[in-house]
């Protein structure tokens, strides 16, 4: 009997082709001087087109087009930000870093995003801002979000680093706040390595982060290196553009992809005590990160379940933390729901090419383990 393992699943990796390694190269070789900006403003347009917004500007990441966004609308010391507390880190640390408050609350159990009752409970006359996290390709009620915001008078930003492919009511994730902000780390759907991209339909806003995308420069001023303000330095790189141009290019075939990750693992799993990513009437889902959520009451290790993928040399990649459980941020044990998600979750491997053999060889593991747990 053979001790080797079985070929290792990844949890998640990127789909590079030829495309890609093309204008990579060509960035490299040619992309200098007077060309230093091509394929960042050709991927900005690109971008601009898919998601249907007026204006774009490439970031390093997604946290820097947060970062900005929330700069450009002057959110600071003394101002509040209502967001889910089951979330990334890098959705609350922009608000951090500008002086602001963090009000985490609690979400929704079947899409894991901003509960809106909560929400509204939570508005105070300091509350500046809610913060729309799509989590894992899932999407927020934008419909009652929309609808508080304006009662409220407050700016509703959405964090869309995981839902490229996610549609509400025919409008794109990331296009139906003040801004939007994504992520283009080597994990997401479409990828520059590292990156993110502002995105906004209103012209004040996107001057006012121009300005502070290049170190407060801005772009009529006449005298060199004259800075009106303290800018940023978020730029995405010409060459992280020339990669980016070649995956939005590939898009619709990417979340394609994703989705039938996704439908494969939904159709084996089904019948299992657990539910999985939400794709309600009137959505699209671009299923970012395939998650199960083992039902409330089934016994349920996750530790053990990992451990489980590993013995088989799967990855298996753990739900997000509630924030109001970290250090930095201050308990919040009235989320119920938040800290119950976490105990019970777990991501599977998604990436592009996953095979549908693999696939069933997750779902074995999954279906093992959680039978075994409900004996």
């Amino acid at each position: 009997m053979s001790d080797k393992l079985p070929s290792r699943i990844h949890y998640t990796k990127p789909s590079i082709t030829e495309r890609e390694t093309a204008y990579a190269a060509d960035a490299a070789a040619n992309g200098w001087g007077e060309r230093c900006y091509d394929y960042i403003y050709r991927f900005e347009s690109l971008f601009r087109e898919h998601l249907g917004s007026r204006y774009a500007i490439a970031t390093s990441s997604g946290t820097g087009a947060l970062h900005m966004g929330m700069a450009g609308l002057g959110i600071g010391p003394g101002d509040e930000v209502v967001l889910g507390d089951i979330n990334w880190i890098a959705s609350a640390a922009p608000v951090v870093h500008l002086g602001a408050t963090p009000v985490l609350v609690d979400v929704l159990p079947d899409s894991w995003c901003l509960d809106p009752a909560a929400v509204e409970a939570a508005i105070t006359p300091r509350t500046k801002a809610i913060l729309a996290v799509h989590l894992y390709g899932n999407l927020c009620d934008m419909n009652a979000l929309t609808n508080i915001a304006q009662r409220h008078g407050l700016y509703l930003i959405e964090d869309a680093a995981e839902a490229v492919g996610s549609s509400w009511y025919g409008r794109r994730a990331g296009s139906m706040g003040i801004f939007g902000a994504f992520s283009f780390h080597g994990t997401k759907t479409i990828t520059t390595g590292e990156g993110g991209i502002f995105v906004t339909d209103d012209e004040s806003l996107y001057e006012r982060v121009l300005t502070l995308s290049n170190h407060g420069r801005a772009r009529d001023e006449k005298r060199q290196f004259w800075a009106e303000r303290v800018g940023f330095k978020y730029k995405m790189s010409n060459l992280q553009a020339a990669v980016g141009c070649a995956q939005i290019e590939r898009i619709d075939d990417l979340v394609a992809a994703k989705r039938r990750v996704f439908e494969q693992y939904h159709e084996i799993l089904r019948a299992l005590p657990l539910s999985m990513n939400p794709e309600p009437a009137g959505t699209c889902n671009g299923y970012w990160m395939p998650t199960i959520v083992i039902d409330d009451g089934v016994p349920f290790n996750r530790e053990a379940l990992l451990a489980a993928f590993k013995a088989d040399n799967i990855d298996g990649r753990v739900f997000f933390w509630p924030l109001s459980t970290l250090p930095s941020f201050d308990a919040r044990p009235e989320n119920i729901v938040s800290h119950s998600l976490s105990r019970r979750a777990l991501n599977l491997p998604s990436y592009h090419d996953l095979s549908k053999e693999d696939i069933a060889r997750v779902a074995r593991v999954v279906a093992g383990h959680v039978k075994g747990a409900t004996a």
